[in-house]
């Protein structure tokens, strides 16, 4: 399982709001105990989703515009994007199977 690339402000434009597939971002930081519990999470989608969609990681801390321009209240934070819009969005750890059942529908 390949490790989930890091974005940062300064190229979320072109990876994710320029992407002609959805983009997962799981907005997240390295003290965060939930977001540790949904990294393994990320990966599985990241490679359930080859082809169909990108997966991102970003850490709040070292990015904090983007959080706030996207209402991100609280980490982790997951925002599906699809042709530059969020399209959905799941705050806190969540089953896979939510997961699966909140972006699907947009892939």
């Amino acid at each position: 399982m390949a490790e989930v690339e890091y974005i940062t402000e300064n190229d979320f434009k072109t990876k994710v709001l320029g992407s002609k597939l959805p983009v997962l971002v799981d907005f997240t930081a390295a003290w965060c105990g939930p977001c540790k519990m949904v990294s393994p999470l990320v990966k599985e989608l990241a490679g359930d989703w080859e082809g169909k969609a990108r997966v991102y990681k970003m850490d709040v801390d070292s990015n904090p515009n983007l959080p706030v321009q996207y209402g991100v209240m609280g980490i982790p934070a997951l925002l599906l994007f699809v042709k530059g819009d969020v399209a959905a969005r799941v705050a806190g750890f969540k089953p896979k199977k939510q997961l699966l059942k909140t972006f699907e529908s947009h892939l």
